[in-house]
């Protein structure tokens, strides 16, 4: 671990209050150690990291960390902070905090090394020796492994060798096989395979853990397996090859119980050992466990039903957002060659001429519009699959072709995916004979599953949805005056708040939703989505522009990127700026977004694309005073946010540091 942290990158005197500002305070000094070569391109990535989930740990510890492309040399940065730092901790903030970095491409062997640290944390001597440490240097060789601390008599977390108990009463102890991993895959992952471990030695069980981390994973032997009498899964991610623990008593939680309640895990293990409860774990390797109490696969059950709604409605939306683009540039590329009547041309497959522009242009549509005739399904199926996995994709995607059928539209296939997850999940939960496991998540559960869903779609739930579409598509059109500038600046709102996360996901989907059936309403709300998701990385771009003394070499740099991805309505251009200072980024993008949002609606500007950016103008109806209207919106963010970062320098505190550091000001954390 030598080359990972020395003394410069050791901080005894933390004075962050918050976590992005401790972040930024420790990413810092890599900065100048040249471990990271673009600082808010790398606490974005933290950012996005610790956004997955908390990284808090009990007993006063918290690790940020990720994997990013703006490492060059995997680095550790600690800090020790006397007032504590909240990083979503159960039992309070934490004075311990290590932030690691590993290059996007990080070899094995500091993954290891990384690893070895997250299991050091569980040892309560090493985090005392910490605690009392004054001097930077002997810290970091204490972290380094250079001084000796007591360290568990296995070599690797979970090798568990039968405890000294079991083989003096001569019986075999109870046996666990576990398996851990986190998105990352450098710190939870371990620090609960250490954990598991060491709680396994304390209650007598062996416990050998599988840990799937970022430099892949060493498969536990089937003997292993077979002789456990019990699994326990700890992860974030999905387990790799599920089909090896079948016909097992299965505890399947989240990473951070593995590491918070050890004990617990294996006490539940034990129960459900002593019951026969066995694990509805299919042949195929994607197979779902029928899970516990403790939650499902992801962890995601531990999380409030809100997170969890929204994590499965971004599924259906990831997945959707690549027909909508084919499809609908493919459709809009066939308006420009040959207008807006040639949706009604007839059949290429039964007329086509080589020589023909509209030919060409009807060919171009049906293709897109093939695309876009997904779009329900496609939502439906995946919102399923991030609830209940594969078993659950055939009456998704049934349920979203039955929401076509019945006029339900995009609103009848968000219900349909719902349908189809929370029925896939009940049947799940039902104990089958082992005989059955087999064939249920690939003949039994899409079965039943689409019977289900197809029922309630067409006999239950279809024909209320409609109506509640055709009345909303009614509303659309009768927009005008105040109304529509509402709802603009509320769209406008959505789309800057989070630069391409949920709420930005929901406008947009939204917006979409309304070309597979456009009217001149649903024109309107694609035409304001689209030129309001492009205003927070054009302001950025100008204020970076006007203002160069208020950002950084690097957000400069950000800042010529951003004028090409606004212009073609990336949103997500604006993130650097917005994780480096969100308190007075986010507010201003907002106010510009919503003022661009109402402008477009007020001038009745519409689009038939559903992206492109100034690459689709020709296509967008009243185009002049649309481009006003991103020209307005751009402007008034511009404004605000050269405003409040030139107010936070001038502020004696902001002041004082910039004296400090002799120049660069965006360096003050959101803190200040």
């Amino acid at each position: 671990m030598s080359e990972l942290i020395t003394a410069e990158l050791v901080d005894l005197d933390l004075s962050a209050t918050t976590k992005d500002a401790a972040a930024r305070s420790l990413a810092e000094r890599m900065v100048a150690a040249h471990r990271v070569t673009d600082l808010d391109g790398f606490l974005a990535d933290v950012a996005a990291r610790e956004a997955q989930m908390p990284t808090g740990l009990d007993g006063g510890i918290g690790i940020p960390h990720c994997r990013s492309e703006h490492v060059n040399a995997p680095t550790l940065a600690f800090g020790r902070s006397a007032a504590g730092i909240d990083f979503g901790a159960a039992d309070g903030p934490a004075d311990l905090i290590f932030l690691i970095a590993a290059p996007a491409g990080a070899d094995d062997d500091h993954l290891t090394i990384l690893s070895g640290l997250a299991r050091r944390l569980m040892d309560p001597e090493f985090t005392a020796a910490l605690r009392a440490g004054t001097d930077p240097a002997a810290v970091a060789a204490l972290i380094r492994g250079e001084e000796p601390t007591e360290e568990p008599a296995e070599e690797e977390a979970g090798e568990g060798t039968e405890p000294e108990t079991a083989e003096a009463a001569g019986s075999a102890p109870f046996r666990i096989v576990a398996v851990t991993s986190c998105p990352t895959g450098i710190a939870h992952t371990y620090m609960a395979a250490e954990s598991l471990a060491a709680a396994g030695r304390a209650e007598g069980v062996e416990v050998t853990v599988e840990t799937q981390g970022s430099g892949g994973f060493k498969k536990l032997d089937a003997g292993v397996i077979a002789a456990a009498d019990a699994v326990i899964w700890a992860h974030d991610v999905e387990v790799r090859e599920k089909a090896r623990f079948r016909n097992k008593p299965l505890v399947d939680v989240g990473v951070k119980a593995g590491i918070n309640r050890p004990a617990e895990l294996i006490a539940e293990a034990r129960r459900k050992a002593e019951r026969g409860e066995i694990a509805a774990v299919s042949e195929a390797d994607g197979g779902s466990g029928s899970g516990s109490g403790d939650g499902g696969g992801s962890g995601a059950d531990h999380a409030h039903f809100g997170v969890r709604l929204r994590t499965y409605l971004m599924s259906g939306v990831s997945y959707m957002v690549p027909f909508v683009a084919a499809g609908g540039l493919l459709i809009a590329l066939s308006f420009a060659i040959g207008g807006y009547e040639i949706a009604s041309a007839k059949s290429v497959a039964d007329h086509f001429v080589w020589g023909e522009a509209d030919s060409w242009a009807a060919l171009l549509n049906q293709i897109g519009s093939a695309a876009f005739a997904f779009l329900v399904p496609v939502l439906a199926g995946y919102i399923a699959y991030g609830m209940a996995d594969r078993p659950a994709l055939v009456p998704g995607f049934v349920g979203g072709s039955i929401a076509l059928t019945v006029n339900a539209g995009f609103l009848g296939g968000l219900v349909a995916g719902l349908l189809a997850g929370a029925v896939v999940m009940a049947i799940q939960r039902v104990p089958v004979h082992a005989t059955l496991r087999g064939i249920m998540p690939v003949l039994v559960i899409p079965l039943i599953a689409s019977a289900v869903v197809g029922f309630l779609m067409f006999i239950v739930v279809g024909k209320p949805i409609a109506s509640l579409q055709n009345a909303l598509t009614d509303w659309l059109n009768g927009l005008s005056g105040s109304n529509a500038v509402i709802l603009g600046v509320v769209l406008g709102l959505m789309m800057c708040f989070d630069m391409g996360g949920p709420l930005n996901k929901v406008a947009y989907a939204f917006a979409v939703g309304g070309l597979a059936d456009p009217t001149e309403g649903s024109l309107k709300v694609m035409a304001a989505v689209m030129a309001a998701g492009m205003v927070p990385p054009l302001a950025m771009a100008l204020a970076t522009t006007v203002r160069k003394k208020l950002f950084t070499k690097t957000e400069r740099e950000n800042g010529r990127a951003a004028w090409v991805l606004g212009a073609s309505f990336i949103t997500e251009g604006a993130i650097p700026f917005a994780a480096a200072d969100p308190l007075r980024v986010i507010p201003s993008v907002m106010a510009g977004g919503a003022v661009t949002g109402a402008l477009s609606m007020a001038f009745g500007a519409t689009l038939r694309a559903p992206h492109g950016g100034v690459f689709v103008v020709p296509l967008i109806g009243e185009p002049f005073l649309y481009l006003l209207a991103i020209a307005a919106g751009t402007l008034v963010a511009t404004a605000l946010v050269v405003l409040l970062k030139g107010a936070r320098r001038a502020a004696p505190d902001a002041a004082g540091e910039a004296g400090a550091t002799g120049s660069d000001d965006s360096r003050v954390t959101v803190a200040a």
